[in-house]
């Protein structure tokens, strides 16, 4: 039977960027992914990928930033006075930080540069701006 909305299903999966690096996996969380396919628990494009398959079925599919983690934004990238940041902790670059937005709801934010007086933080996904494809196998339905 097909695969369609409200079906809760799992898959194991490998996804790769174009330079074909594997950025996730299901085996390197030792098990499948299970969701509801339109439910929202997956990016859009995955979900959309995976109605009409079958038990057992297997697929690979490419997904463009828009159906996936959003295109890069320079807007979410933004310098801050470093005395923002607790006096104690100490900072390097590529570090992650939970930042508040002015609503307060927590983000993550990646350190891209730092000078004596600011910190340069990215809040953009970490795959935004990027392509995946994915390699999947449908083993419960």
């Amino acid at each position: 039977m097909a695969i369609k909305d409200g079906d809760t299903i799992k898959i194991h999966y490998t996804g790769t960027l174009d330079d074909g690096s594997v950025f996730d996996s299901s085996e390197n969380h030792g098990e499948p992914l299970e969701f509801t396919v339109g439910s929202g628990q997956v990016i859009k494009g995955f979900d959309d990928a995976v109605r009409d398959m079958e038990l057992g079925g297997e697929k690979e599919f490419r997904i463009e930033p828009a159906e996936a983690y959003g295109e890069y934004s320079d807007a979410l990238s933004q310098s801050i006075p470093k005395e923002y940041i607790k006096a104690d902790m100490e900072i390097e670059l590529g570090m992650m930080l939970l930042v508040k937005s002015p609503d307060g709801q927590q983000m993550p934010a990646k350190i891209v540069g730092m000078t004596e007086d600011e910190v340069k933080l990215d809040m953009n996904h970490p795959l935004a701006g990027k392509a995946l494809t994915f390699n999947i196998k449908v083993i419960e339905a």
